[in-house]
């Protein structure tokens, strides 16, 4: 919940800045809730804010590119706005999107080769998904031309050409530090020359927005200029979701997982990974097992806390990758030595079980652990559907007042 190390909390420990109290059965530190009423970020556990799932006054439409398998759009969609069109290159992707949504306008290519001017002034959001790549800033105030050669120009350019009401960038946390935050603010001087005021960019973990997965998104989100908007980030939930919500019946679905195909661990990975219990990893191997399986890298500093990781059932997963046996990041199930499925990986990323992924098996799990969690989706539309209602609100409240003066 605060991002820190086991190593911080027990510095926090010595110091006296949290008191755990100890777990009468296995001696683990636990923290009473009433000790982390000291850190801002988790105010919200103690305030009586309820979330509100804001119903569409009209329908409100959105374009999408970089869309991939289509955890944003169905999110999205969820919360009540239309998906007039999506794009992306990666053609297995996009057949995910047709296989599901058959009356969707997917449009399967190189996004630089579409033209947007046909939908300037009809759209109300644009959103997208694109690569983290560095472009010069060197604090210079940039325009649409500097941002040139990248992806990112690809997605301004749309809403430069479509001119939508909002736009909403999302992508991994390591954009607040890309090039020392020059990307990041390069990207925001690029938005404020085409017309849109940009919120400051907010890291979101969608832990509080349930989603049974430690991961964090960064969104970036600007508002047309002159058209009197106001956008609140969606407010967090209180109750965290585990592993077990995610493949089990319960809280989160009404079923166990169903079965599917998925990876297995080599021989020799098996072998390891048997003697890590949940929730442990490399760590946790005998000895000499740490040093056959880590190799070199068992003599050099750092936790590499990813590295032959077994999940728990009472915990979110870590953040999926795009394959879940790679050696720097195993996502082992809590109970069988082998990765996860390709239905496991769906359920942790919250699509629902009839959403089908097309392709390899390694094409699907890329599609899957790419994808923005469709639970953290729909609260970021829920956010974007209050706007609009609140946009349209004043806009026909003054229609009205004119044909009254009138």
């Amino acid at each position: 919940m605060l991002s820190v190390s086991k190593e911080t909390l027990r510095r926090w420990d010595k110091n006296n800045y949290l008191k755990p109290i100890r777990h009468p059965i296995n001696n683990y530190r636990v923290y009473p809730a009433f000790s982390l009423k000291k850190f801002e970020q988790l105010g919200f556990l103690f305030d009586n804010n309820i979330s509100i799932n804001e119903k569409p006054l009209k329908d409100f439409s959105l374009i999408e590119l970089f869309s991939g398998a289509g955890g944003l759009a169905l999110g999205l969609e969820t919360a009540g706005l239309k998906c007039e069109l999506l794009n992306d290159n990666d053609r297995n992707a996009c057949n995910t999107l047709k296989k599901n949504r058959p009356g969707w306008n997917i449009i399967e290519g190189d996004v630089s080769q579409l033209d947007f001017s046909p939908y300037k002034g009809k759209i109300d959001v644009v959103a997208g998904g694109f690569p983290c790549q560095a472009f010069s800033y060197a604090g210079k105030k940039l325009g649409l031309k500097d941002a040139r050669g990248t992806l990112f120009y690809e997605f301004a350019r749309a809403v430069d050409e479509i001119k939508p009401l909002i736009c909403v960038g999302e992508n991994v946390r390591g954009l607040l530090n890309h090039e020392n935050g020059n990307t990041l603010q390069g990207m925001i001087s690029v938005l404020d020359e085409l017309g849109y005021d940009v919120i400051p960019p907010r890291v979101l973990k969608a832990i509080f927005y349930r989603v049974p997965q430690k991961r964090e998104r960064l969104l970036l989100v600007g508002l047309k200029r002159g058209c009197g908007l106001n956008f609140d980030f969606p407010q967090p939930h209180k109750e965290i979701y585990t592993l077990k919500d995610a493949l089990k019946k319960g809280r989160l679905f009404d079923s166990d997982v169903p079965p599917s195909p998925g990876q297995l661990f080599s021989p020799m990975k098996k072998r390891v990974m048997q003697h890590v219990p949940p929730g442990g990893y490399w760590r946790d191997l005998p000895i000499e097992l740490q040093k056959e399986y880590m190799k070199s890298s068992f003599f050099q500093g750092g936790g590499k806390t990813g590295m032959a990781r077994r999940m728990h059932w009472d915990e979110p997963c870590l953040t999926l990758t795009c394959n879940p046996s790679q050696k720097q990041t195993e996502r082992c199930h809590p109970e069988e030595t082998r990765p996860f499925t390709v239905r496991e990986y769906a359920r942790i990323q919250t699509f629902p079980d009839n959403w089908e992924f097309v392709g390899s098996l390694s094409s699907q799990y890329k599609q899957i652990g790419n994808a923005v969690p469709v639970n953290f989706a729909r609260e970021v539309g829920y956010a974007l559907i209050k706007t609009l209602n609140a946009y349209y609100s004043s806009t026909m409240q003054a229609k009205e007042e004119m044909q009254l003066a009138i």
